[in-house]
């Protein structure tokens, strides 16, 4: 059974960081294609930071390239998503995504939290 499980969320200043762990059980990494996405009350879900196929090709939206990087690792079956440089409109509900690659379904975690306070 594919499981994914956020922590790390919680309340912080504007230009402060956080650390965003999803521990991961019933796959490996080498056959799923990976993200974090966010979502705020009434708008999409949006892609934040993605890493694609073998060879850790990295993707991130605009607004938070530079400030933000998705990690893995593997013996702890665990991806990140290191946040620097938090900004106000940072605050969303964040989650983790796993797809297969093979078949294009869809695995998520149940998300955290984030608030950023200026």
């Amino acid at each position: 059974e594919v499981q994914l499980v956020e922590s790390g969320g919680g309340l912080v200043q504007a230009g402060g960081s956080l650390r965003l762990s999803c521990a991961v059980s019933g796959f490996t990494f080498d056959d799923y294609t990976i993200g974090w996405f966010r979502q705020v009350p009434g708008k999409e879900r949006e892609l934040v930071a993605s890493i694609g196929s073998t060879g850790g090709s990295t993707a991130y939206a605009g607004s938070v390239k530079g400030r933000f990087t998705i990690s893995t690792d593997n013996a702890k079956n665990t991806m990140y998503l290191q946040m620097n440089g938090l900004r106000p409109e940072d605050t969303a509900v964040y989650y983790c995504k796993a797809r297969v690659r093979a078949s294009g379904v869809d695995f998520w975690g149940q998300g955290t939290q984030v608030t950023v306070s200026s």
